[in-house]
């Protein structure tokens, strides 16, 4: 069974992604566990506090995946590797007697401490630009279509 925390600066704030988010948690949970971590952003007030914040959010980041030191880390960035459904499922059923995090940064994005972060991984789950909550919703969606290809249920065609 994979064992999957979500890791997300910030909370799901508007009801229809958190209703699109607990609909896919509920299909997944027969077939995975899925645990979501909320880490409080930092407060922005202009332009000039972006890499600031950035980093201060960074910090939070890693000081929190160093409790979990054989966990494999998949950080979610624009820059990252792009997979198709089926490729993303057989990397992550690769992984699945592992503990996979999955790291989604606040607004601004990531510091770049993230991306030298031991093992990390990076992902994208596309190249366009999509509000964070958004991007919590597509990921748990690409999750349980990892799941279908695997177990071949007819929901990817």
């Amino acid at each position: 069974m994979l064992k999957i925390t979500i890791l997300a600066v910030g909370k799901l704030k508007k009801e229809y992604y958190k209703k699109a988010f607990d609909e896919y948690l509920k299909m997944i949970a027969p077939y995975a566990s899925v645990k979501i971590e909320e880490l409080a952003p930092e407060p922005f007030y202009d332009n000039s506090d972006k890499e600031k914040i950035k980093e201060k959010e960074s910090l939070k980041i890693i000081k929190y995946l160093d409790k979990f030191p054989q966990t494999k880390v998949i950080v979610l960035d624009e820059g990252g590797k792009e997979f198709q459904s089926k490729m993303f499922s057989q990397f992550l059923f690769k992984n699945e007697t592992e503990h996979i995090i999955f790291v989604i940064g606040g607004t601004l994005g990531f510091g770049r401490e993230i991306f030298n972060y031991k093992n990390a991984i990076r992902i994208s789950l596309s190249q366009m630009t999509f509000p964070h909550e958004m991007v919590r919703v597509i990921l748990v969606e690409q999750i349980y279509r990892t799941i279908a290809i695997n177990k071949n249920k007819s929901y990817h065609y």
